[in-house]
């Protein structure tokens, strides 16, 4: 496999700080007496780990907070994913429109599901799906518009709704809308709803790095079609007496500790905005660097704190900063997220002949340096000095043409 041109390496043994949270919320006492109470519970042969109430109750307390009809728990936000395309039955013709600019899970999906994956151009400020590019791609075959909510920034889906309305497929109707919400939980979209309200579908993920999380795994999707909702409850459990099915359930400890989790989210969201809104404002007067577009009222909830290098520097002067950064200073950083085709084989294979040069240009001037709430201001404020620094270092260094 060709090596992937938006991987650095990085000397990671003596880092300061991590080239990412290894959690991305985080557990307080409430967390810990939930999970022992279950625990305690549980240790009787009469009753054991069997899910009981506690999954269907962090599904209600779920579909509330999102303001939908069903919330389906599940083991991962990927299998999660699976089981949504799954649902539509996809034929090998029947295309399903991405970002290119995304983590591979919602790609490897599609093609898992045996639909054609077709990629569209980020929008060059927030770098999620741009509905311009989307309508260039959309065909008679499209069956699915996967929008992924990129690094905690909330996409408008007003505008793909509206093309798939305008572009109804020729049996099924008007393609679906399907959101991959694993980096926006708790997130508001620009007409006020909380992320998971739009679209047919909105994928979940409270893997450990997220912005809360279940015991290191966990999904759930929320939709207000009963017919997903019913047939996603027979996929995760062996599908019934007479459907295809297998085992992705949520267990009863994750349900217990999601409920929890659930309740503070927005506090959690809150301190991370802060810090990345405080962040900004530091680096604010650095000409060299891009920063994310400071959105308010839930609109971006920073999973990332991604930052752009210039055009002159996107490679080798961005993986020149990135190592510099760590090796000097101690700070890690990440690529989050490289072009899927460029990095994953079967993504390369599949989508052959496809290219997104805005999704490549933008990708090789990404950088992501550690960001998460609970780093002291202390730190924070290192960071934000070796982020100017390294900068700097590299302004004296690299040729000015």
């Amino acid at each position: 496999m060709p090596t992937n041109p938006n991987t650095v390496p990085q000397h990671t043994e003596g880092l300061r700080w991590p080239v990412e949270p290894a959690q991305g919320g985080w557990y307080t006492d409430a967390e810990h007496q939930a999970l022992l109470k279950v625990w305690t519970e549980s240790d009787d042969w009469r009753t054991g780990w069997k899910q009981c109430a506690y999954c269907g109750a962090f599904e209600d307390a779920f579909a509330a907070h999102t303001g939908v009809e069903h919330a389906v728990s599940f083991n991962s936000g990927g299998t999660a994913m699976e089981m949504v395309l799954r649902h539509l039955q996809l034929a090998p013709e029947d295309e399903v429109i991405s970002c290119a600019l995304n983590f591979v899970g919602p790609h490897i999906a599609v093609i898992g599901q045996g639909g054609r994956l077709v990629l569209a151009e980020p929008d060059p400020v927030t770098l999620n799906l741009d509905p311009a590019d989307t309508e260039r791609v959309m065909s008679q075959h499209t069956r699915a518009i996967l929008i992924t909510h990129w690094n905690g920034a909330v996409a408008d889906l007003r505008p793909f709704l509206d093309l798939a309305a305008a572009h109804p497929h020729p049996v099924h109707g008007p393609p679906v809308v399907i959101v991959d919400a694993a980096r926006a939980c708790g997130g508001r979209t620009p007409s006020g709803a909380r992320v998971g309200a739009e679209g047919w579908a909105t994928v979940f993920s409270f893997e450990s790095k997220k912005l809360m999380t279940t015991l290191g795994q966990g999904g759930m999707v929320t939709t207000s079609d009963p017919k997903l909702a019913e047939r996603l409850r027979w996929l995760r459990a062996y599908g019934g007496r007479d459907q295809w099915g297998t085992n992705q359930m949520l267990s009863k400890a994750q349900a217990a500790v999601g409920l929890v989790q659930l309740s503070r989210l927005d506090e959690m969201n809150s301190a991370r905005v802060l810090r990345a809104h405080s962040r900004t404002r530091a680096l604010a007067d650095i000409e060299e660097l891009t920063l994310p577009p400071t959105l308010d009222n839930g609109q971006h909830l920073y999973y990332r704190h991604n930052l752009l290098v210039p055009e002159k520097w996107a490679g080798a002067g961005r993986h020149e900063l990135m190592n510099h950064l760590a090796n000097r200073y101690g700070v890690g950083s990440i690529i989050s997220d490289p072009v899927t085709y460029l990095g994953h084989g079967l993504i390369r294979e599949h989508t052959r002949g496809q290219r997104c040069p805005r999704a490549e240009q933008l990708a090789a001037r990404l950088l992501c340096p550690i960001l998460h709430p609970r780093i002291s201001p202390g730190d924070e404020a290192a960071i934000c000095c070796a982020i100017r620094q390294a900068t700097a270092d590299l302004v004296r260094t690299r040729p000015t043409d």
